[in-house]
């Protein structure tokens, strides 16, 4: 018999994208009341780490598929 992890209940799984989702919407609304000392304006704008580094993840994304055509070998390169 198949000892059963913890992810492969969907029930779980669902559990812990709610405790996510909760801990991300009380962090975004902590950032309205917790102040900021920036050293550029734009740093004590509301919510701009999370935009900032939402930006730098897609950034990633679209550099990784530009990169993969100029790095990419066919199937039987090493044959």
């Amino acid at each position: 018999m198949r000892e059963l992890k913890i992810f492969d209940k969907p029930k779980n799984v669902k559990r812990l994208l709610v405790g996510l989702y909760i801990l991300l919407a009380g962090l975004l609304a902590a950032d309205f009341f917790i102040s900021k000392h920036g050293h550029f304006s734009w740093e004590e704008a509301p919510e701009f780490y999370a935009a900032y580094g939402f930006l730098c993840y897609l950034a990633l994304i679209v550099l990784a598929k530009i990169l993969r055509r100029f790095i990419k070998r066919p199937e039987d390169y090493y044959d």
